[in-house]
């Protein structure tokens, strides 16, 4: 039987419903000791050590950063990475009205990601153009 959704993730689904624009709630999933959470089938936050932290890109970082959010970092290997996800002001926890801004950028920010995405070529179907070098791994087959 799988483990009750925490109150926390409940109540950040809660607050961003009303930044949907198909008028979907909210989907919560488990992930990697947290949580993340889908607006509108996008990717748009992550929930990790009870802090919601929003998708943000190089549009939409500068409003967080101005607003005091901190972004998301951890140990890696041999490095501290930063990931594309930051905090959202106090208030916007407070409040759906206060949220629906911030998660409307995270949901811009995962828009623009997808389409980034679907404009770069397959790469199981790239071919090497005339006059070109192979790369590495295609010499090394």
């Amino acid at each position: 039987m799988p483990a009750a959704t925490p109150p926390f993730v409940v109540h950040c689904q809660e607050l961003m419903a009303g930044a949907s624009t198909s008028g979907s709630p909210p989907t919560a999933r488990r992930m990697f000791g947290g949580w993340g959470l889908r607006l509108d089938g996008l990717f748009v936050a992550l929930i990790a050590f009870e802090r919601l932290y929003l998708k943000v890109d190089d549009d939409t970082r500068p409003a967080f950063a101005q607003a005091g959010c901190e972004p998301f970092v951890y140990g890696g290997k041999s490095k501290t990475i930063t990931m594309r996800y930051w905090t959202v002001p106090e208030q916007a926890l407070e409040s759906a009205n206060f949220m629906r801004p911030w998660a409307r950028l995270a949901l811009q920010a995962a828009l623009a990601a997808q389409a980034a995405q679907a404009q770069k070529p397959e790469e199981s179907g790239k071919k090497t153009p005339v006059g070109a070098k192979p790369s590495k791994a295609r010499r090394l087959r």
